[in-house]
């Protein structure tokens, strides 16, 4: 009966401890998921902020809320992580699971002309601004190209700049516009895709308009780009844009080197009106400079970025490489007026030519007559308006290295296109420096089997020292 009542007593223990075990552990995981305690092991610490981040979350004013469409049993583990830690780090950020295929009410919700919430993906919403962001899995990868064999392939992972973009994005009381100019035979919809898709991605919403609607009026706070008119302005377009330019507007402009500048005398004259004169021709690289062109085309430039207030960072962080895809030049700028400064931003080697294209001619071989380089392939300009306001304006003569998909896996295009878009805006620098995580471990190499070998000798060396004390010490005895 004794034996009975202390074995009775044993398995009360025993299912305490463990009850007690389970409730220490359960409750060790929501504090560390609601801290942000728990430790990133992983090879690329997929689920760790960056200091970028802690500082956009500990200036975030208003509450965001992130719904994950994941069935039950499909989620992602390192983004399920790391929205644990947006959470543990700011306490106006909050995140919920949920199954697409339960709540449709939800995804009508956030439907829209354009875009719908799909399974796998993010809604991050602000309910104070009325703003959303959707991001899918495009948006959590980087991708690269073989430049040997044209073949793309996957970079990396861009949870944290993707979540921390659309977080800042939804929060902002007002979202910085890019309106793209239709109407003159500018670059389409279609091609545009991967520039606007760029642009949305970073924080700018990005909008078209045509000049002779009457009901549209640009507004000055918003940046108005001409991606290569082939016609030109009529007059009242063109007083609504001297009207934007003199309230402070700013202007991006893509003038390759095909478009007929010379048929187009008011587009002309508010290039000129910034000190921007497009040259004819085309700019070739001569053919023993293979060190400035790409691939044996020598129309594709790899030319020199200049020192800017809009590049200075780029060239610091190495991340000026650039192609240009078949590109105008402009004249230098020489003296300008007492309100206008302006400057070079991309400048081609000193081993180029320029070829002026006439007729049926598509003689590309360098002539006594051809002008050498180097030569400015993008220019930079601020004008003080009349009323003292600051008006700005970028050129580049290749549309394809603001646009280019290819050109944007292969260089660093699209970090450019961000810094001149807030150049031209005069806004704040965005988080740039949040790097894509490694998607592919790194291959073991003579480094790295080191701190394994040394462990893997010193245990059984432990515990051979360890006897030896142990037997040493009983055979004294």
């Amino acid at each position: 009966m004794l034996k009975k009542k202390y074995g009775i007593t044993s398995a009360l223990i025993m299912i305490l401890l463990a009850a007690s075990l389970v409730a220490l552990c359960i409750a060790a995981d929501s504090l560390e998921n609601r801290n942000g305690w728990r430790q990133d092991y992983s090879f690329n610490s997929i689920s760790t902020h960056s200091g970028v981040t802690r500082d956009t979350l500990e200036k975030l004013d208003k509450k965001v809320h992130i719904y994950a469409l994941f069935r039950k049993g499909n989620e992602d583990a390192p983004l399920a992580e790391l929205l644990n830690r947006y959470a543990a780090a700011s306490k106006m950020v909050t995140w919920e699971q949920t199954d697409p295929s339960l709540n449709p009410a939800l995804l009508n919700r956030f439907t829209t002309d354009r875009e719908t919430p799909g399974e796998d993906s993010l809604i991050v919403w602000c309910e104070e601004t009325g703003r959303w962001r959707i991001l899918g899995a495009e948006d959590f990868v980087s991708v690269s190209m073989d430049t040997e064999t044209g073949d793309y392939s996957q970079a990396g992972w861009t949870y944290e700049r993707s979540i921390t973009n659309a977080i800042s994005y939804v929060s902002r009381e007002r979202v910085p516009q890019a309106v793209i100019v239709q109407g003159h035979g500018e670059l389409d919809r279609e091609t545009l895709q991967h520039f606007e898709g760029l642009l949305s991605a970073n924080r700018f919403e990005v909008t078209y308009a045509n000049l002779t609607d009457p009901d549209y009026t640009p507004d000055p706070e918003d940046l108005l780009i001409f991606f290569s008119p082939q016609r030109d302005l009529n007059d009242e377009e063109l007083k609504k844009v001297k009207d934007f330019a003199a309230a402070g507007g700013s202007f991006l402009f893509t003038c390759d080197y095909s478009d007929p500048i010379g048929r187009m005398p008011g587009y002309a004259a508010l290039l000129r009106s910034y000190g921007f004169l497009p040259r004819e021709g085309i700019v070739l690289a001569e053919r023993d400079a293979a060190g400035t062109y790409y691939n044996g085309n020598r129309t594709y430039l790899i030319p020199e970025m200049c020192s800017t207030d809009i590049t200075i960072d780029l060239i610091e962080s190495g991340a000026d490489r650039l192609l240009l895809p078949g590109s105008r030049c402009f004249e230098d700028i020489g003296e300008t007026d007492r309100n206008l400064t302006a400057g070079t931003v991309i400048r081609s080697g000193k081993d180029t030519y320029l070829k002026v294209l006439t007729g049926e001619s598509t003689q590309m071989e360098k002539s006594e007559d051809d002008p050498e380089g180097p030569f400015a392939l993008a220019l930079q300009a601020r004008r003080v308006t009349t009323d003292g306001y600051i008006s700005r304006a970028f050129i580049i003569g290749c549309s394809a290295a603001m646009t280019d998909s290819q050109v944007y896996a292969m260089t660093d295009s699209q970090q450019l296109v961000i810094r001149v878009t807030e150049f031209l805006l005069d806004t704040e620098s965005s988080d740039l420096s949040i790097l894509a995580r490694e998607a592919i471990r790194p291959a073991l190499g003579p480094g790295s089997i080191g701190p394994g070998a040394v462990l893997v000798a010193a245990l059984p060396l432990g515990v051979l020292l360890a006897a030896l004390l142990v037997l040493g010490r009983r055979r004294n005895k």
